[in-house]
């Protein structure tokens, strides 16, 4: 007799991620929510994680382990996990975040009561390497207006900067409309923006993800675009990228082309999306300008003040050097999601 098919399924790609993923797996097994599956993909660890997961699958049955021959890149191996999975509902999750017990119960109380929502996520802390609390994150991934054009205008230009929302509880069959995530820098930004066209965002109020940072985050220990790119699809080594902005804005046409809107509707996007290169262009020249009015402004002071371009403050009071930590709402954080470390 062949098991039923779960309501939700867990993705969970990983790479070299045994200092984290029995918290992360921990976390889920701890639901109060219990249909669900999880399909981990491991992309050829080479440190404990194999073990690992397969000392979890042999104790849970609702946990599937699979092992690539090679590595496949961060963004196929991603893809990948949704491939294999069954459940009406589905989840990314990273091997080094955490999930509060109730996270799946009420994302899947919102999806089942909403017919028009897309995605279901709570609010967000930041977490760091051992597990104590940074403070919290506001990233502002909260689209209601049953206008598609309003909600796309609102995502494109919100001020957070980072796309917590991709982990979120997603309707699988929207996902499934969508190309998945790309092989180049910010296709979590994208893949995300389409969703938003396709559907409702429904940001929970309470903070029930835990998302980590650390020093092995791949952002970190690969500094160059290059190298990103190549981590995200080893293929892309000697090919020729288009600009991110410019990569960026021909992937939102296309999201936009697919999403079947009226002619108005699009009309409306395809109008953000020139006010939205025109933005991304200037920019940096902006951020220019202001580095240098900041510097001159604090020189001619006397360095006595401290501008909030310097420094940002946790709701635990905790002060973050923005320039050394990255967890500001200012900061921009490319392909942030896809996080085999």
């Amino acid at each position: 007799m062949t098991n039923p098919k779960p309501s939700v399924s867990i993705g969970m790609p990983v790479f070299n991620g045994a200092n984290y993923i029995t918290e992360a797996l921990d976390s889920l097994l701890a639901q109060t929510y219990t249909d669900f599956e999880i399909i981990i993909s491991d992309n050829a660890s080479t440190d404990g994680t194999e073990e690992i997961c397969r000392a979890y699958a042999r104790k849970d049955r609702r946990i599937r382990y699979l092992r690539n021959k090679t590595n496949l890149g961060a963004v196929k191996n991603y893809n990948r996990v949704f491939a294999l999975s069954s459940g009406e509902y589905f989840k990314w999750a990273a091997h080094d975040d955490m999930c509060a017990p109730e996270y799946l119960e009420r994302c899947v109380d919102v999806l089942s009561q909403h017919p028009s929502v897309t995605i279901c996520h709570p609010k967000t802390v930041i977490v760091d390497e051992s597990g104590e609390r940074m403070g919290n994150w506001e990233d502002d991934l909260d689209f209601r207006s049953t206008k598609a054009h309003e909600r796309f205008h609102d995502y494109l230009f919100r001020r957070a900067r980072l796309w917590n929302a991709i982990f979120g509880v997603i309707r699988a069959s929207e996902l499934r409309k969508t190309p998945l995530f790309g092989n180049y820098l910010g296709c979590d930004k994208v893949l995300l923006g389409e969703l938003v066209l396709l559907g409702e965002v429904h940001q929970l109020p309470d903070r029930l993800f835990l998302r980590r940072r650390h020093p092995q985050q791949w952002w970190r220990v690969r500094p160059g675009r290059k190298e990103k790119t190549i981590w995200l699809d080893p293929a892309n080594e000697g090919n020729i990228q288009l600009p991110t902005c410019w990569k960026h804005f021909v992937e939102y046409l296309s999201a936009i082309r697919r999403a079947q809107l009226d002619w108005k509707e699009q009309s409306w996007c395809h109008l953000y999306m020139m006010k939205w290169l025109c933005k991304e262009l200037a920019g940096p020249l902006v951020r220019r300008l202001r580095k240098r009015t900041t510097s001159q402004s604090i020189w001619s002071e006397g360095n006595e003040s401290e501008t909030p371009a310097m420094v940002a403050t946790g709701t635990n009071g905790i002060r973050k050097d923005v320039n050394n930590e990255g967890w500001n709402s200012n900061t921009r954080i490319s392909m942030a999601s896809c996080r085999e470390d």
